[in-house]
């Protein structure tokens, strides 16, 4: 067995835990992993079992809240509160999976994200020492921080994971996640050389979600899509609103609830009001939204002869939203991940773990043509159990 506070041999197999909890504030999504390198950078790995743990109304309000204000003493307590949050979801995940915690070798926290003004700053909730303290676990934290150290943009970081285990045997594969944030990866053929490009695309579920709470309160999400299959979207005001410079900036870039906030969601709400939309057709605009700013990406910045178009995170379980994506780049192949791998709930998880393996056995977390930093660097910080 490993001693805790050693690294690893980059050829031994090891079991991790990769924690997320995304923009979308809706719960944290805890894997464990079992990854298995291989030869020439190949590398294995097996699901062993995720959990996902629903924040409840005070805790979103509490995460939502955070972004917009707070004291210095309502900072501090959140981050230990998060911590607290993020080491109960990876405990379950250990009982799911039916593993000795002893046989763990690191929890890998991504942390909750309170703001994120690339290439100049970022910063992640979740204080490792409370996991560690409640796990008995190492932890690996603050993975984006050393990028942005660099001159990166800090993300989107699971580059490295869709070249490393997602890519597809014969072709070029876009991966796209639809998280809070929307984030696309472009890797090429498993094996086959070629420059790994990534960038966030744009809103994911965090608009989406945002104006269904604020006008149906009742339902945490728009549930199956149905209210968005119930209406109709404002042509006109998607048009303006992906006018925003951002959709237009060349990658490498990212965004985050700096800009896609609660006061974004509330003028979109307006508008559509004003333009004498139902609720369902306001949430046909959200989505609308989402689905053609990736389709506007993909015109403007994508090059690679890609062959399908993957789909991940909670976006890919809205049936509205993955029909309305799939009209707008159609004639290109779209597939859910689920479809492919395992759940998709669980991919950002599964990255973060690879993450902290990478961290472990010393070898650099990001890729520079997605992030932009100023060099390969090593994600990352320990804190020893």
């Amino acid at each position: 067995m490993i001693a805790r506070g050693t690294l690893i041999d980059a050829r031994d197999a090891a079991i991790l835990v990769g924690l997320m909890s995304g923009t979308s504030a809706d719960g944290i999504t805890a894997a464990v992993v079992r990854f298995v390198p291989g030869a020439n950078d190949a590398m294995g790995a097996e699901l062993l079992a995720h959990v996902t743990r629903g924040y409840d109304a005070a805790q979103r309000e509490r995460l939502l809240a955070a972004v917009e204000q707070g004291t210095p003493a309502d900072y501090c307590r959140l981050g230990f509160d998060v911590g607290v949050w993020l080491a109960d979801a990876a405990r379950a995940a250990i009982d799911a999976a039916h593993v000795d915690a002893a046989r763990v070798r690191a929890i890998a926290s991504h942390g909750h994200t309170i703001w994120h003004q690339a290439p100049h700053a970022t910063w992640q909730l979740g204080e490792a020492a409370v996991i560690a303290e409640r796990t008995g676990i190492d932890v690996v934290s603050n993975f984006r921080v050393r990028d942005v150290a660099a001159g990166g943009q800090g993300a989107p970081l699971v580059a490295i994971a869709d070249r490393m285990l997602f890519s597809a045997p014969d072709a070029w594969r876009a991966l796209q996640n639809l998280g809070g944030i929307g984030n696309v990866s472009v890797v090429p053929p498993r094996g086959a050389q070629g420059t790994v490009r990534g960038f966030d695309t744009g809103p994911g579920c965090a608009v989406i979600d945002g104006v269904t709470r604020a006008l149906a309160p009742e339902l945490p999400y728009d549930v199956d899509g149905n209210l968005a299959r119930a209406g109709q979207p404002v042509a006109a005001l998607v048009d303006e609103l992906l006018g925003e410079p951002f959709f237009e900036l060349p990658p490498p870039k990212s965004t985050g609830r700096e800009l896609f906030d609660r006061a974004y969601i509330a003028r979109l709400i307006d508008r559509c009001r004003a333009a004498g939309a139902s609720t369902a057709d306001i949430v046909a605009t959200a989505v609308s939204l989402t689905a053609r700013s990736i389709a506007l990406a993909q015109r403007r910045f994508m090059r690679e002869p890609v062959a399908d178009l993957v789909l991940s995170g909670g976006g890919a379980r809205n049936p509205a939203l993955v029909d309305a994506i799939a009209a707008q780049v159609a004639p290109l192949a779209v597939r859910r991940f689920d479809e492919l791998f395992f759940s998709g709930d669980a991919k950002e998880a599964v990255a973060f773990a690879l993450l902290g393996w990478l961290h472990l056995v010393r070898r650099p977390g990001n890729v520079v043509s997605v992030t932009g930093a100023r060099g390969e660097r090593v994600l990352g910080t320990l804190t020893p159990a």
